[in-house]
């Protein structure tokens, strides 16, 4: 059964995997490119992990992908916000995987939530993988939301990379892998955490959702413990099909994960994104028309003819 939604507002049923299906608030914070490309990075890398943990884990959408992707894991969530916590354990009783995935509300930055999460899931071991996609701007850059969904899933009200990253740090086994998606041009924030929290940056996949009309919009970023920084580096080497660059001992970059070409299109990039998690390629598919045109077509439609509009959730 759904959970309930705000009465001014509703609830779509979309695809995640191929095999899971999640609800998401229509007008609330839904999943997007930057879960789809985390979730990625993290599951190709940690084909072998066994305990996994989402640190604001929001409707579910990382942590379900990865659930998919790993069948033999057990799977945990953190989740502060009461309607995101409802929407994640809902998405997850949907699907059947109560019996190793679980939320626990609760705010990340907490020590001894964390702490208590590593002795209960992996008897104090770590976990082999952990996930994030924090926020990405930091409070009094941008205006906040009215929705609180919305507003704690842009704005760092409960921290951003730095905060995330020092959870990771307490989680992470001694051979385990940290995902975590930042906004472009975070990377001095990065360097700075990761040197005060001892950890290592292995590696970098810039994210341009398209060619031509917006450069790097995120990257995702891997980190593990500096004892098994080596073997962790190899795995996600890989996993992604790239050689270690000669940077002078920074971060390996891959990619770029390029979305959309210059006409709007899907790259082949995005379409084994999709396959990656099960789902159709979709292809032939329209080009997604020039922003231009989309602003002025969105003018044209009548209210009624907006809520009619079929609701399309996933890459791009």
């Amino acid at each position: 059964m759904a959970p309930e939604a705000d009465p001014h507002d509703d609830l779509t049923d979309d695809a995640l995997t191929g095999c899971i299906r999640v609800w998401q608030r229509r007008r609330g914070h839904r999943y997007s490119l930057d879960d789809v490309a985390t979730a990625w990075v993290a599951v190709a890398a940690s084909a072998e992990a066994r305990v996994c943990l989402d640190l604001g884990c929001g409707l579910g959408s990382v942590l379900l992908m990865a659930a998919d992707r790993l069948p033999q894991a057990r799977l945990f969530g953190v989740e502060a916000q009461p309607i995101a916590y409802d929407l994640a354990t809902a998405n997850i009783a949907r699907n059947g995987l109560q019996e190793r995935v679980s939320v626990q509300q609760g705010d990340l930055r907490d020590h001894a939530l964390i702490d208590g999460l590593v002795a209960r899931a992996s008897g104090g071991e770590g976990f082999d993988l952990v996930t994030g996609t924090p926020p990405y701007m930091p409070v009094g850059t941008a205006t906040a939301s009215r929705d609180s969904q919305r507003a704690h899933a842009r704005l760092e009200l409960r921290g951003g990379v730095p905060e995330y990253l020092q959870a990771a740090a307490r989680a992470l086994a001694p051979s385990g892998l940290a995902v975590v998606c930042a906004q472009a041009g975070a990377e001095g924030r990065i360097a700075a955490a990761v040197a005060q929290l001892g950890l290592c940056w292995l590696a970098r996949l810039d994210v341009i959702p398209m060619a031509g009309r917006k450069g790097r919009l995120f990257a995702i970023h891997c980190f593990a413990r500096p004892a098994g920084a080596p073997a962790v580096l190899s795995r996600v080497l890989a996993s992604h099909c790239v050689e270690r660059a000669a940077d002078g001992g920074g971060p390996c970059v891959l990619g770029p994960l390029l979305a959309r070409d210059a006409g709007g299109a899907r790259t082949e990039q995005a379409y084994a994104l999709r396959r990656f998690f099960g789902l159709s390629p979709e292809q032939p598919e329209p080009a997604s028309p020039p922003l231009r045109e989309r602003k002025a077509e969105l003018r044209t439609f009548a209210p009624a003819e907006k809520a009619a509009k079929p609701e399309r959730a996933g890459l791009g």
